[in-house]
């Protein structure tokens, strides 16, 4: 539940723009990446000091800085200075349980939302949150931990591959958003595999662990659906804007980028369905096993019904039995018994009962 509910509560009673992060605690170092470029010229490094960004604000190429680490909080601090950042904006890229949302504040576009990676050791959904910062001549992206899903685009700008080395921030912050909600279909493709093995198992062979991964699975869909359904007014805010940092060639993308999120949205309310339906199909199944099992034990119980009934005459002590003379007597009930099974069976057989 974690993933659902982080805590807030370090902020309660706080003054408005005072800088608190609430995410998990980290050892790790801040790196801080800066791609600076247009469409002949190119510069990629890494730099140690937040201070270093500081020069790219007045050039007249594109830079895109990229900060993987929002726990030192002095360095989101300095970097709001420079670039003119809103204390509130500040405030938001640190609470790490932002829902996604899109403001425009004339200089600036501000933009948070979930990225999404798949933990193969685990084999659970992790995310992390992403604050896009698009101004007239750069864009600042602010995660919570190294490792994103950017690599295509700093190898389309290596490159020189497509528009986006022609195009303005504008184009960048879009091509940040497309690689984020690209990855939202990776995801629901391997929840979707997880689905389907899971509705196999359901109707073959259902376990008592069965219940836990649907309880999993259901977690999985109101965390995925919990980030991105408010994605899509973002999305949509951004292909309605005014703004002038946004270019009429960016906004033809933009409607691209909301079809996209759409799409995810559609594959997340019907797996949410499938979802919700396989608990009826696991309570299904057991009732299913449990009534064959029902059935079986019945069935033997019926065949030895009438044998009970016959060994019980012949077990009451009465003195003149005429049958207690025979000398094949015995033989004779046993095959009488036997008969009356074999019968019975014949009979379930017939009416499809076995």
């Amino acid at each position: 539940m974690s993933r659902l509910f982080r805590k807030i509560s370090k902020t309660a009673g706080l003054v408005p723009g005072e800088l608190v992060y609430t995410g998990e605690r980290k050892a790790e170092q801040v790196k801080i990446a800066v791609i600076d470029y247009d469409e002949k010229k190119f510069q990629e490094k890494d730099v140690d000091a937040v201070e270093d960004c500081f020069p790219f604000k007045e050039t007249s190429t594109v830079t895109w800085i990229n900060i993987d680490g929002i726990h030192k909080i002095d360095i989101i601090d300095k970097l709001g200075g420079r670039f003119e950042l809103h204390p509130l904006i500040l405030e938001d890229i640190v609470n790490t349980s932002q829902r996604p949302k899109y403001e425009d504040f004339d200089k600036y576009i501000f933009i948070v939302l979930k990225m999404f990676m798949f933990d193969e050791q685990k084999k659970e959904i992790t995310s992390e949150q992403v604050s896009l910062v698009c101004g007239s001549n750069f864009v600042i992206s602010i995660q919570e931990k190294e490792g994103d899903v950017f690599n295509p685009i700093r190898e389309r700008l290596r490159n020189s591959k497509g528009r986006i080395r022609k195009m303005g921030p504008d184009y960048l912050a879009y091509s940040l958003l497309d690689a984020v909600i690209d990855n939202y279909f990776s995801i629901l493709e391997k929840l979707g595999e997880k689905i389907e093995g899971m509705e196999e198992e359901l109707v073959t062979n259902p376990r008592p662990q069965t219940l836990q991964t649907i309880h999993n699975l259901k977690q999985d869909i109101i965390f995925l659906r919990k980030s991105v359904w408010p994605l899509r007014e973002v999305v949509g805010a951004l292909e309605r804007s005014e703004s002038k940092l946004i270019s009429q060639g960016t906004h033809i993308f933009l409607r691209d980028l909301y079809d996209h999120t759409i799409q995810v949205i559609d594959t997340i309310e019907t797996f949410r369905d499938m979802v919700s339906g396989m608990l009826d199909i696991y309570l299904s199944s057991l009732s299913n096993r449990m009534n064959e099992v029902m059935k079986v034990l019945t069935i033997i119980a019926t065949i030895f019904i009438p044998l009970t009934f016959i060994a019980g005459i012949y077990g009451m002590n009465f003195k003149y039995m005429p049958e207690l003379e025979w000398k094949s007597g015995y033989f004779i009930v046993l095959g009488i018994m036997g008969l009356v099974g074999i019968s019975m069976l014949v009979h379930f057989k017939r009416k499809k009962w076995l």
